[in-house]
């Protein structure tokens, strides 16, 4: 039996913290799909399609291992995507106390309706302060974001300009 678990998140964008996580998950679990999901309470900088794209860029070009894919989700619970791809756990990269208060209900809500499971991955500490809000901030005043995020984005962002 494969163990299979989903990295969720709204990647806008994809951070090295996030890349971090999707990585030491790779190297845990059998399969994995990173899933980008629309998260409403948020401004979107990217379009889901080029969220998916630069994940799948930032992916190949770090050489990542394990069998992951990358893929979006909008229709319907978080779970119910678990379900669909026989997966058992979420995978949710925490940097502060602040996201463990606001995951630790969701993770509860996710086992109760559906038993998936939910591991918290503390990121590299050299990545801990990066969001991809502050991502975007620094990016749309003119600054560099190249050391907080993988090439490819750095790359399309200073493209944008």
């Amino acid at each position: 039996m494969s163990r299979i678990a989903v990295v969720p998140g709204s990647f806008d964008p994809v951070t090295l913290g996030h890349l971090d996580v999707i990585e030491r998950a790779a190297r845990i679990f059998d399969e994995l799909h990173v899933l980008v999901v629309h998260n409403p309470g948020k401004t979107a900088l990217l379009p889901i399609a080029q969220r998916v794209s630069l994940i799948q860029d930032a992916i190949a070009d770090a050489k990542l291992p394990g069998r992951i894919s990358v893929t979006s989700w909008s229709v319907g619970l978080l779970v119910d995507y678990c379900t669909d791809v026989g997966a058992s756990v979420l995978v949710k990269g925490i940097r502060s106390q602040v996201d463990v208060a606001y995951e630790t209900p969701m993770a509860i809500v996710n086992r109760n309706l559906a038993g998936v499971e939910t591991v918290f991955m503390l990121p590299d500490p050299a990545h801990a302060h990066v969001s991809s809000s502050l991502v975007r901030q620094v990016a749309s005043l003119g600054g560099d974001v190249s050391p907080y995020v993988p090439r490819a984005v750095a790359d399309f962002l200073q493209s944008e300009r």
